[in-house]
Parts: C-alpha cells; structure tokens; sequence
C-alpha cells in the first residue's frame, strides 16, 4: 500500500534550484534510505514530505489525498519528522520531551490519559533513555539527546516517520539499536523514510534506496541495485575496490577515492 507518493517534484530555494523533477513513495511496512553526496537535496526532500516546504510544481499525496487538502494536525497524526540536529528549547525533564509526541492526539483541553503514558514508557525503554526520564535535556549528551528526539517522534505513533541522520551522533552499539529499532517500527507496519550517509546501515537496514544526485534522482530501487558500482561511481566519485564486486555484498565494503580526473 502506497501511503505517500510524490510526483514531478521541483524547488527552488533563493532561487536557486535545489529538487528537480523528483518522483517518490513510500509503502507501508518498508524503510526507505535516501542517500547520495552533501547537497543533493536529501534534506529539503525530507522537508518537503514533512509539509515544511511546499514544491514550486509537482504533487505530494498522502494516502491519495493532495497535501493542499489536508490540515497541519492531519498531516501531524500520521507523518513524524525528526530533523538532523534536533533540539528542545525548554528546560524539561526528557519524559516531558517525550511526552509532547502525543499532542497531535489530545485536543486543547485533553491531558495525557494511561494510554498515553503507556506510549510514553514504552517509547523511552525501547529508546534506551528510560533510566533518563527525570533528568533535563539539555544535561544530556549529544547522543543522549538524539534518542529523546527519536522517542518523541515514536510516541506519535505515526504511520510514517521521517529521520534525517538519526544516528550521526550516536556510538557504533546506538547506532545498530536506533536502526535495528526503526526496522522493527517498519515490521510492525511503519513506514520509514531516513537519511544515511553511511552505506554499510543503508544496505543492511533498508529495504529500497533512493539515489540523490545533482538535485534529481540518480537511481531508486531495491538496495543491491542502487549500490552497483557505477552509481556509486557516478554519484560520489569513489570506486570499489576489485575484489569486492558490489556495495551491497558486505557490510564493511572497501572503498578507494577516483582521481579528481576521472570524475
């Protein structure tokens, strides 16, 4: 089932073209990696499914109806965004942080009732952050913070969640569990659509792949696809080594740089 769709998706952004002619969609059940090299317009593709941005031309759908129609609280009830570098303005505890995950679901007079604390527990366990609940925010590492973000995106409980580099801060072991936790979300019948720039995680977590490069797609597909060798070469100017065949065949690939002549 298609539950969000773009199609022909163009931008500018200080006049400056930044998408061009992007067609996208997410299935439930699936995680999508969009990967590609810095300034390929991952994160503005992001924004834009988000409901951030809206395309200077093209149609983004959800659930077959046109962005144009649907509120902002609709919109907030299934799509969650968890953007890079995420922060908490506010001194709070993080089970408040989290908690604020639940207001697309509580009208304006409506506190969080057991069904919402339940979430709320669940999420900060599976996130490794409940031994953390009562400690403020901005106390908290880096690293910390990131799995606060996420679990207040998961206490939504969105039927798509969008990440933008969920796991740039994170330790080699957090790194695995965040990712091992936004598969199981897809298991379950999520939909993920993240941003990775490390192509061991994208090969081994996601499902399809979508190859930005010079603000258009370069490839999308099935992982083993999209990691050939002549994406990868075209896309970052890097070559893998004889003898490792293909990206996708390993999760340590070895890499060497083209020379700057042969890009």
């Amino acid at each position: 089932m298609k539950l969000l769709q773009g199609k022909s998706v163009c931008i500018a952004l200080g006049g400056r073209p930044v998408l061009n002619q992007i067609d996208f969609e997410i299935r439930a059940g699936e995680m999508l990696g969009l990967i590609g090299p810095n300034g390929a317009g991952k994160t503005t593709l992001l924004r834009l499914l988000a409901g951030l941005l809206s395309p200077d031309t093209g149609r983004l759908m959800l659930d077959g109806i046109a962005y144009s129609k649907l509120s902002p609280e609709a919109r907030a009830r299934k799509i969650a965004y968890l953007a890079q570098h995420g922060t908490a303005h506010w001194p709070m505890s993080v089970e408040h942080i989290v908690a604020l995950g639940r207001l697309p679901h509580l009208s304006s007079w409506q506190g969080p009732d057991r069904r919402d604390d339940k979430i709320i527990q669940q999420v900060m366990k599976q996130t490794d952050i409940a031994h953390l609940q009562q400690r403020s925010f901005s106390a908290l590492s880096g690293g910390e913070q990131a799995r606060v973000l996420l679990a207040r995106a998961l206490a939504a409980e969105p039927e798509i969640l969008l990440v933008d580099e969920p796991v740039a801060a994170l330790d080699p072991a957090h790194q695995l569990e965040v990712m091992s936790l936004l598969r199981s979300y897809c298991d379950q019948g999520g939909a993920v659509v993240v941003i990775l720039h490390d192509l061991r995680l994208a090969s081994h977590f996601c499902h399809r792949l979508q190859l930005l490069f010079n603000q258009t797609t370069l490839a999308t597909g099935p992982v083993e696809e999209v990691l050939a060798p002549a994406y990868i070469e075209a896309a970052f100017g890097i070559t893998i080594i004889p003898g490792s065949e293909q990206a996708a065949d390993a999760f340590s690939p070895t890499w060497k740089r083209l020379p700057s002549e042969e890009r």
